[in-house]
């Protein structure tokens, strides 16, 4: 089979399949008397592993890894198990960020609860004052920081830094342009 019809077989673009033959993840195809290549059914389960260890997002330096271990099938396997659990443990702390970066974006989304003017938004009032290094509703402040927060114009502590506008004496945001303190 030609290349076009090895993508459509297996749903990996062509240029990905080059990619990989120059990588050394596909074995040279044999030409045909007219120069093209031709893939065989070698070509089309090696590509079909290939595709599912990448939909388990594993690397292609273990994929090459592992093809070594396809190839070898009398070798012990023991350096598969590690090359898992190492995916394992790379997926769980993707997981954890997840999980900590939902809860910032939570803490973001509790900081304007109705539709308003923009310029009284107060998502937008956090990350204004993130831009701007203070402290914001979805990060911590750094341990001693004197950050201080838009919406109550305190410092980490409760201590305010600096005398309230009458915009914050309003219970809005200051109006700061970016790159201005």
């Amino acid at each position: 089979m030609r290349i076009g019809d090895l993508s459509r077989r297996t749903g990996v673009d062509i240029q990905t399949v080059r990619y990989y033959e120059k990588a050394g993840l596909l074995p040279t195809p044999s030409r045909e008397a007219n120069g093209y290549r031709a893939f065989g059914p070698a070509h089309l389960e090696r590509l079909a592993f290939i595709r599912h260890c990448r939909a388990l997002d594993i690397t292609l330096a273990d994929v090459k890894r592992l093809l070594r271990f396809v190839t070898s099938p009398d070798d012990e396997c023991g350096d598969v198990n590690r090359l898992i659990d190492e995916q394992l443990a790379r997926v769980r702390a993707r997981l954890a960020s997840m999980r900590a970066l939902e809860k910032q974006l939570g803490a973001l989304r509790a900081q304007c609860d109705t539709s308003r003017a923009a310029r009284r938004c107060g998502i937008l009032g956090e990350l204004i004052a993130a831009a701007h290094g203070e402290a914001c509703a979805c990060h911590d402040p750094p341990v001693g920081s004197r950050a201080r927060s838009p919406r109550t114009g305190r410092a980490p502590g409760g201590h305010r830094l600096s005398r309230p506008t009458a915009g914050e004496r309003a219970g809005r945001a200051p109006k700061r342009p970016f790159g201005k303190r």
